[in-house]
């Protein structure tokens, strides 16, 4: 198989989709994998490091895009990406369609075959390829944060830790998934007072378990979730549905009761966002609003501002996956492996993820009689 790995072109993502390990791992195999020209550099490798390992390099993305079988990114494709994508390609990468209507139409109408690997999920309910992003994310959440809260950067002059004799910044987590379990970490760590929220009760009992008092634990509803984001100092949106858009759970009206220079960190908006007043996507390099006085920071690829962490973190879960699409094809992988099935979101004009259906209204199209009843469609 023919692997193409483009650069990121997305405004400073500096993650790639295959390190030079990976690399050699595929041409060991007997597989072909073409690299964009560069597009290791803002994760530390150069083309020499892939060269040395197998990797032919192409200067421009169309040659990439035109001679590869499988295209492996780390961001969804932008218009111009898609306008070079071959009829019936197959794209492994992060996509979140479910806040991307346009792209989700634009891959349909070109029979792409899209696997997300946002939406690869396992028998318990687990998503191996989101989780080091989520990691990552609600690691970096509590720092940008606290360093929004300085008074420099238009917040409240309140350090998270607080000093001997000084209460610490109050943070408010939403979501006890993989985001929010590692942004309480840090927040904890670093002497924060946290307050983390979520439906289950199951996972509230996880985190009193390992953190015992240190973490505040509420049940959401609207009225803890109102309180909770009233005293909040710094708060973390960290919430998922797989495939499906976040929902507006911080209404505008929790918004306006928050302090001034009280600061929000929405890692949920590759998905849309979770709080109201979040109202577009922001970048590294203009990374935050204000609205009611409130700091706003809304980026939505927060891991790319750590890149080299990130992209070994990325490889490391997504290279088995490429090695099977490679190794035994798209149809003999898709049958053999319910995660990876899972992870498709559209193919051959059919949207087979179903939380992205009822999030676009789109017709939904079970994969699984595909793949056994018409094989030509995969």
């Amino acid at each position: 198989m023919i692997i193409g790995v483009p650069k990121e072109i997305i405004n400073s993502e500096n993650r790639v989709g295959m390190t030079p390990a990976g690399v050699y791992t595929l041409t060991q195999q007997g597989h072909k994998v073409m690299i964009q020209a560069n597009a290791g550099v803002g994760s530390g490798f150069t083309d020499e490091e892939y060269t040395k390992v197998g990797a032919i390099i192409t200067e421009t993305p169309k040659e990439l895009y035109q001679s590869s079988d499988m295209i492996v990114k780390v961001k969804e494709p932008q218009d111009n990406e898609v306008d070079m994508m071959k009829k019936g390609q197959l794209l492994f990468t992060y996509l979140h369609l479910a806040a991307a209507p346009e792209l989700t139409k634009r891959l349909m109408d070109k029979k792409i075959t899209a696997i997300a690997y946002e939406t690869v999920q396992l028998k318990d309910g687990s998503l191996p390829l989101l989780t080091p992003m989520s990691e990552v994310a609600g690691r970096i959440a509590v720092i940008v944060g606290g360093n929004l809260l300085s008074k420099a950067q238009g917040g409240k002059g309140v350090l998270l830790s607080g000093v001997p004799g000084v209460k610490p910044a109050k943070v408010t987590i939403l979501g006890a998934g993989t985001v929010g379990i590692n942004a309480a970490k840090i927040a904890v760590g670093l002497g924060a007072d946290v307050t983390i929220l979520n439906k289950s009760p199951g996972k509230l009992k996880y985190i009193e378990d390992i953190y015992g008092s240190k973490i505040k634990t509420l049940i959401l509803n609207e009225l803890t979730l109102a309180d909770a984001v009233k005293d909040a100092d710094l708060f973390i949106g960290g919430i998922l549905i797989p495939g499906a858009r976040a929902p507006k759970l911080v209404k505008e009206y929790m918004v306006k009761s928050m302090k001034p220079g009280s600061v929000i960190v929405d890692v949920a908006i590759d998905q849309g966002g979770c709080v109201e007043t979040i109202t577009h996507a922001t970048s590294h390099e203009n990374p935050t609003y204000e609205k009611y006085g409130v700091i706003h920071y809304s980026v939505p690829n927060i891991p790319g501002a750590y890149a080299k962490t990130s992209t070994y973190a990325l490889t490391n879960v997504t290279l088995p996956y490429v090695i099977k699409l490679a190794e035994d094809g798209l149809v003999e992988s898709l049958k053999r492996d319910e995660s990876l099935r899972k992870g498709v979101n559209v193919i051959d004009g059919k949207c087979t993820c179903e939380s992205l259906a009822n999030s676009l209204n789109l017709e939904y199209t079970d994969l699984s009689s595909m793949i056994w009843e018409e094989e030509k469609a995969v």
